[in-house]
This record gives C-alpha cells, structure tokens and sequence, in this order.
C-alpha cells in the first residue's frame, strides 16, 4: 500500500515527521481527508483535529490553522500550534472562551479577534472532551 509523508511545521519547530497512510485535517470550511495518489491543492486550515492513521495507529493532534499542502505524496502542514490531543485541556479551553465572548467588539478589527479566539477555544473543548 502506498504511502503519505506527513511533515508539521510551527513558529518554532518541526513537530512531526511521520510516515502514514491517511491524513484528516480541518480547513476552514469542512474536513478533508488525504490518501496515496490525491491530487495537488493548497488548502488555508481551520482550528481543529488532525488524525493521521497508520497501520499501526492512529495519532489525533489539535492544530491552530494555518495552511497545507499536497504534492507527490507528500503532506506539508503550516501551522501555529500542534498539540496532541491527549495535552489538550477541555477546561482552560472553557475559561479561554468565556474570556474571548467578553473582549470588546466595537470595530470590525476588535470583532475578528474576538471570533478567531471564540473559535480557537471551540475548537479545543471539542478535542478535549473527545468530540
């Protein structure tokens, strides 16, 4: 069976580098899975799970957008923060999101923060809790 090379890249690290057989990630606007042999794209990623699936396993991480790309099997990920699942806390989350709904949201700058940090805290209280 063919394979993906699946390469995480953040601010500050290579945080994963792995061989597997299929890629899940969150794009903005839905979930897109990715196998041996998919076709060429550039997609902007949303806040969510990543589950890469290997015969052996299966390994869920939250990633913090970014972009990804795919060409000649391989998988390359553009991301802010790549967190694995199980260091993911679904009650700071809650705290970061009841924080985020209270930031002034007067001018439409101010209003985008306060969205991208309502969605980021979503985004991790469903990870966390194993949604």
């Amino acid at each position: 069976m063919a394979s993906l090379h699946c390469i995480v890249v953040t601010p500050e690290e290579t945080a994963l580098e792995e061989t597997v057989d299929f890629v899940a990630l969150p794009l903005f606007d839905g979930e897109i899975g990715i196998g041996a042999g998919h076709s060429p794209l550039i997609g902007r990623l949303g806040y969510g799970e990543m589950r890469l699936k290997s015969s052996e396993s299966t390994q869920r991480f939250y990633l913090d957008g970014g972009f990804v790309q795919v060409a000649d099997n391989v998988v390359s990920i553009l991301t802010g923060r790549a967190v694995p699942v199980a260091e993911v806390d679904a009650a700071a989350a809650e705290e970061k999101l009841v924080a985020a709904r209270n930031l002034p949201s007067n001018t439409p700058e101010l209003m985008e923060i306060r969205d991208r940090q309502v969605s980021q805290a979503r985004a991790q209280i469903r990870i966390g809790r194993g949604g």
